[in-house]
């Protein structure tokens, strides 16, 4: 199979689509992969890299072809627009020049936001005459109030008529939780729509993994782990609002792992609020990570109290599960209920930071075979529904169907 990806953001940023693409290349798959510049999370160019030019590059056996794209700077709401805009621009204008000559059997768009990365895609997909899969990883226009980025009501009624349009291009719609579809059939009810849960990053997806190199941060105490981007969405005030009520037990510690456009905030409050519990190691490459999160007690997971996010399974609890470690969460929803089906933790309501830190207390006093109990439960679910094996066939499947679908409409 020939397939191209288009997703705005990829290797060297860290999102999951980089593991699909390479594991689709080493099963013989011939992958072109239409991206930007890479920028995330820092809102600036990696090095090596402006916004001039068309890149072409290999990594893992993934030709990869990167269009110029505005970076998205920090905490700027402009400058973030400008960035998702220049995408779009860049994929209609000179997508089609930098894949020319190369043929594709299917078009598959990573959908996390922006969905706008789908508007270059279709005009793609019509060119290269492929059929073209969406696989929503948030939901628009829910995605945009919820994070605060968009409050005005004409400017909703006309992000959902963009959404009802690329919706309506799509061969097949691809969500990564079951809670979408309701939301999509409002938009398109004769939409062609598949499960398709994420999985996650091959380094994370071996039974037992062996602790790294401890960061002093969180060598000592009972540690309680986040990993991942450190934004608006994930409900940092609740994460603070936890490490207060804490504070009465320095031996529990809140290890943050990661970097975003609220870890300065979260810093600030610390320092001003003297939580000595609550901690910042770094950022990480991904090789590493597995590592680090190989010496916490439980891992932690948080989303802000909207109802968009209780519709998502963020792609970290696949993760924490695939580590065997206990989890506790700070979310609503779909996310809440694998947890509490999997019987691999704690869940709490999203927006409670006194319930987290009660969850975190009783897991604190929860006797280590125990804990280690949970955490195999969570292996043995991630490995029965969010398995990479049988989700890279299950998508290889899903192409096929598609592909079988364009010629049967196209004899």
């Amino acid at each position: 199979m020939k397939l191209l990806i288009v997703s705005q953001y990829f290797h060297p940023e860290r999102f999951l689509i980089n593991d699909i693409a390479r594991t689709l290349a080493a099963r013989g798959h011939e992958v072109d992969v239409l991206t930007g510049k890479p920028n995330y999370p820092e809102g600036r160019y990696y090095q090596g890299y402006g916004f001039f030019g068309i890149n072409r590059e290999q990594w893992q056996g993934v030709n990869i072809f990167r269009l110029p794209l505005a970076a998205r700077g920090r905490a700027n709401a402009i400058r973030l627009i400008i960035n998702y805009l220049s995408f779009v621009v860049s994929g209609l204008l000179l997508g089609p020049w930098a894949l020319r000559g190369r043929r594709h059997d299917c078009v598959l768009v990573f959908a996390n936001s922006p969905l706008l990365k789908a508007i270059p895609a279709i005009f793609v997909s019509w060119i290269k005459r492929a059929p073209l899969l969406i696989w929503v990883q948030d939901l628009w226009p829910e995605s945009l109030t919820a994070t605060g980025h968009v409050n005005n009501s004409l400017v909703m009624s006309l992000v959902r008529k963009v959404v009802r349009f690329i919706y309506r291009h799509a061969d097949m719609l691809l969500v990564q939780s079951h809670a979408f579809e309701p939301s999509i059939r409002q938009l398109m009810p004769d939409a062609v729509i598949r499960y398709y849960p994420n999985s996650v990053d091959q380094v994370f997806d071996t039974p037992e993994h062996q602790p790294g190199p401890c960061p002093a941060p969180m060598a000592d105490g009972f540690r309680v782990v986040f990993a991942g981007n450190i934004g608006s969405a994930q409900a940092p005030d609740v994460i603070v609002e936890a490490a207060a009520a804490l504070a009465d037990t320095p031996e529990i510690r809140l290890v943050m792992i990661g970097d975003g456009s609220k870890r300065a905030w979260m810093e600030q409050q610390a320092q001003q609020r003297g939580l000595t519990n609550l901690v910042f190691p770094g950022s990480f490459p991904l090789e590493q990570v597995p590592g680090l999160l190989a010496h916490a007690d439980v891992l932690l997971a948080t989303l802000n109290k909207q109802p968009i996010f209780a519709l998502t399974i963020p792609s970290k609890i696949q993760s924490y599960m695939a580590m065997a470690r206990p989890v506790v969460v700070s979310i609503d929803g779909e996310g809440a209920r694998i947890v509490e089906e999997a019987d691999c933790g704690l869940a709490v309501p999203a927006g409670d930071g006194a319930a987290l830190a009660q969850a975190i207390r009783r897991l604190h006093a929860t006797d280590a075979g125990q804990r280690r109990q949970l955490g195999q439960n969570g292996r043995q679910y991630y490995e029965t529904h969010f398995g990479r094996e049988h989700l890279m066939q299950e998508l290889v499947t899903l192409c096929q169907q598609a592909m079988n679908r364009d010629r049967e409409h196209n004899q």
